[in-house]
């Protein structure tokens, strides 16, 4: 194979000039958006490789795009962001970008302390993945760069945000439980840690109004403490038949502390999960959950951000990505 793959190869590939495959692969007008996909697809596939210092140059942009997640996001065994952030590397290759990770310490966000390489101008945006503090997002507002928020929001913040369907997602995952038979339903996971728990609750929440099924205080649990760390779930006295879990992490814990206490899942308790990642199939039986298109919010961020460096005055608001329920074996019909 041609180490060097020129836009004169690919043009000569498609019978077409070389100054309207340059067109399509720097977003120029003058080729329509279904010839400009061709190029851009077979570029690709012949791996092409965008002159990044070149074109730098010429348009002042660095063509890297920053990804910050919360160290608290990023442990060992944590690694839903880390398949998200894949994705958007995968994407913004594509759009001729690279990505530069930063991994957000504790300190840099109680210090409000923005990345290095926002200060040294190495970058042209900012993903922002995983929940901040609220006085980091008002950071983060300030800076002269367009931003995105990824999979949480902040109703306070002037920032675009892309989540997941949460609020639908739990909503439709408890009316299953329900519809199961189960009226005794518990949600884990702390109200006050992330807009993504939040949602969630209010999805189940929203599931035991409609049925006229009360919500039981004590049958909301805590599963960290409000800046993430995780802790011991404590369970109620009089167990319920049902649990909704804001993770799978979370799902798959539960799961091993009732069945130190000798319960049988799910013919005992039933316990779903959200996300649909690795802790979902590592538990026995597999989860029941609610998937999140991960493949899609990256698709959108980078698309967002490739549109908003073009147009800094682009305003998008809050971006739903749709999930869908995945049924395994952790659930009984009662």
């Amino acid at each position: 194979m041609k180490n060097n793959i020129t836009m004169k190869d690919i043009a000569d590939r498609l019978g077409i000039s070389a100054v309207t495959v340059s067109k399509a692969i720097n977003d120029k007008e003058g080729v329509s958006g279904e010839l400009k996909e061709k190029i851009k697809s077979l570029a690709l596939e012949m791996g092409y490789r965008y002159n990044a210092a070149a074109k730098s140059m010429k348009d002042g942009l660095s063509y890297n795009i920053g990804v910050v997640i919360p160290e608290r996001f990023t442990g060992l065994t944590q690694s839903f962001y880390l398949r998200i952030y894949q994705q958007i590397s995968k994407n913004l290759e594509e759009c001729g970008y690279y990505s530069t990770l930063h991994i957000l310490n504790s300190e840099d966000e109680e210090q409000m302390t923005l990345p290095r390489i926002y200060y040294e101008k190495k970058v042209d945006g900012f993903i922002i993945l995983g929940q901040v503090s609220k006085g980091y997002i008002e950071t983060i507002q300030k800076m002269e760069l367009p931003k995105i928020l990824l999979d949480f929001y902040d109703e306070h913040a002037d920032i675009d945000s892309i989540v997941t369907d949460n609020f639908y997602g739990a909503y439709e995952i408890t009316n299953y439980l329900i519809q199961q038979g189960h009226r005794q339903i518990a949600y884990v996971g702390n109200l006050y840690s992330t807009s993504s728990i939040q949602d969630r609750f209010l999805g189940y929440f929203k599931s035991l109004l409609e049925h006229r099924i009360p919500l039981q205080d004590h049958l909301i649990l805590n599963d960290r403490d409000e800046r993430g760390k995780f802790i011991d779930i404590e369970l109620p006295e009089s167990l319920p038949t049902a649990f909704v879990c804001n993770c799978d992490q979370v799902a798959l814990e539960l799961i091993f502390k009732l069945k130190k206490l000798g319960c049988d899942i799910p013919n005992d308790c039933s316990v779903v999960g959200f996300d649909n990642d690795i802790y979902s199939t590592l538990s026995e039986p597999h989860l029941t959950t609610v998937e999140v298109d991960v493949i899609m919010m990256a698709q959108t961020a980078v698309k967002l951000m490739m549109e908003k460096i073009r147009n800094p005055h682009r305003k998008s608001g809050r971006i739903l990505v749709q999930g869908k329920i995945i049924y395994r074996d952790s659930v009984r019909k009662l």
